[in-house]
């Protein structure tokens, strides 16, 4: 189930579910101290416009206490799959609107498939396909047109996440 974090559906973030979700570190705790976040982050989309739409929204900060230091851009789902199979990254944002094989289906797929599947951000075709993104096993999703905000915002959100369970695994 998906709840809306802004309004008229318009550039918000959908949060999925809650099965990858570990205790988060205060944001301004990581802040303060200095040391961000780094991120690793996989791209799934057979728009080459999409792709650089995303890299622009998120960065190289999408937050002050995040930094994206990769990218690894995927065209093909089997090129993804291969990708999170034999790399590691710490975050997925998958396009919901790729074709032949969408980010939604690809999605599912993954978190059935890998184990420990690092979060997923899916980028819906429509705020009312938050639904499928929830069917999907998404950590979040942010609809179509992509609101730059909403992407950093999502990317931040999930690099936190990251940056809690390696801290409390540490």
């Amino acid at each position: 189930m998906g709840v809306a974090l802004g309004e008229n559906g318009t550039g918000s973030i959908f949060l999925m579910t809650d099965s990858h979700v570990t205790p988060t570190a205060s944001h301004t705790d990581q802040a303060s101290s200095g040391t961000a976040c780094q991120l690793s982050v996989l791209l799934y989309s057979d728009d080459v416009a999409t792709r650089d739409s995303v890299r622009l929204a998120v960065g190289r900060r999408p937050a002050r206490d995040v930094e994206v230091i990769s990218w690894f851009e995927c065209a093909t789902s089997a090129a993804a799959i291969e990708a999170v199979e034999t790399g590691k990254f710490d975050l997925l944002v998958l396009d919901g609107e790729a074709s032949p094989t969408g980010g939604l289906g690809l999605c599912r797929q993954l978190k059935d498939e890998i184990f420990s599947c690092p979060p997923v951000l899916v980028l819906t075709g429509r705020p009312q396909d938050g639904w499928l993104a929830a069917w999907s096993r998404a950590d979040l999703a942010v609809p179509h047109p992509l609101d730059p905000m909403a992407v950093a915002g999502a990317v931040a959100e999930l690099g936190r996440r990251v940056g809690a369970s390696t801290a409390t695994s540490a």
